[in-house]
């Protein structure tokens, strides 16, 4: 188990996707540098046709019925559920991670949350199940789709609750990024290299995951159980698996990283589970990353 109490979630920001906004070019998404370029595409809110040259190859976006399906499912959602079911463990993160940013952060707003299958419609353009879990600044919204954890655990990340938690961390720290202005920044400095300013961004989001982990167990009404060693050992172990040198393999060349590395992921979440102070994620000031 990771949360705790019991009865209904809120669900008011949580919906099923397909059908959303983003008109243009929709292309086909595969794994590898192609997925790690769409990825940055849609971060920094832009059309992922416009930087790989797709046309109209992709597949489309998702149906009514399942949009109407997964609807349903989140909100059957209770705190008891998130801990047996992924949408469900989805949703209560977005409880978790919005209260965190609220007490955080002055003048925090929450992002929407779309749970989707095998394709969706963004303010940044098409997207698939093979982006893997994404923010599009576009629309302010945080993209998910369940199939990702069993792909992140053959990439060599943990399946284990926090671990699938702190991805949502991730994005919704790319959110907070959107709100400090610190995706803009990061778009300024460029898109690939080893202290590029896509390299930042990301590096910064897993601090500030790091920054919500420290803070989702404490208090009376904390909904994460405390955490155990093992707990953040999980999230450790995925923060490795999707370093760029862990993705790219041996010949990785940091010309061409746009995530950081394996031992980079980790040290910024520690960063920020240690203390909670989101002040110390600032990859921007330092070129020690």
């Amino acid at each position: 188990m990771t949360f705790q109490g019991s009865g209904p979630l809120d669900t008011s920001t949580v919906s099923g996707g397909g059908g959303g906004g983003g008109g243009g070019t929709r292309i086909a998404l595969g794994g590898g540098a192609g997925l790690i370029i769409t990825i940055v595409a849609l971060l920094f809110g832009i059309n992922p046709g416009d930087i790989t040259g797709g046309s109209g190859t992709g597949a489309p976006a998702g149906n009514n019925s399942s949009q109407s399906a997964i609807d349903e499912h989140i909100r059957s959602c209770t705190i008891e559920k998130a801990n047996t079911d992924d949408i469900c463990r989805i949703t209560a993160t977005v409880n978790s991670v919005n209260k965190v940013w609220a007490e955080q952060m002055q003048g925090y707003s929450p992002p929407q949350t779309k749970i989707f299958s095998n394709s969706v419609n963004t303010g940044c353009g098409a997207a698939s199940s093979s982006t893997g879990p994404f923010y599009c600044p576009a629309d302010q919204t945080a993209y998910f789709d369940p199939s990702f954890f069993a792909t992140l655990k053959q990439m060599g990340g943990s399946d284990g609750p926090l671990a699938q938690e702190y991805v949502v961390a991730h994005e919704y720290g790319h959110h907070v990024q959107n709100l400090t202005g610190a995706l803009r920044k990061g778009q300024r400095m460029g898109s690939q290299g080893p202290k590029s300013g896509s390299v930042r961004v990301e590096l910064q989001a897993d601090c500030l995951a790091g920054v919500w982990a420290y803070h989702a167990d404490k208090g009376p009404n904390a909904m994460l159980e405390p955490l155990t060693d093992d707990q953040i050992a999980s999230v450790i172990q995925t923060a490795k698996a999707i370093g760029d040198d862990t993705i790219q393999g041996a010949n990785s060349n940091p010309e061409g990283w746009t995530h950081g590395s394996a031992t980079q992921r980790q040290r910024w979440f520690t960063i920020g589970y240690q203390g909670g102070d989101p002040s110390r994620c600032d990859t921007f000031a330092t070129n020690d990353l």
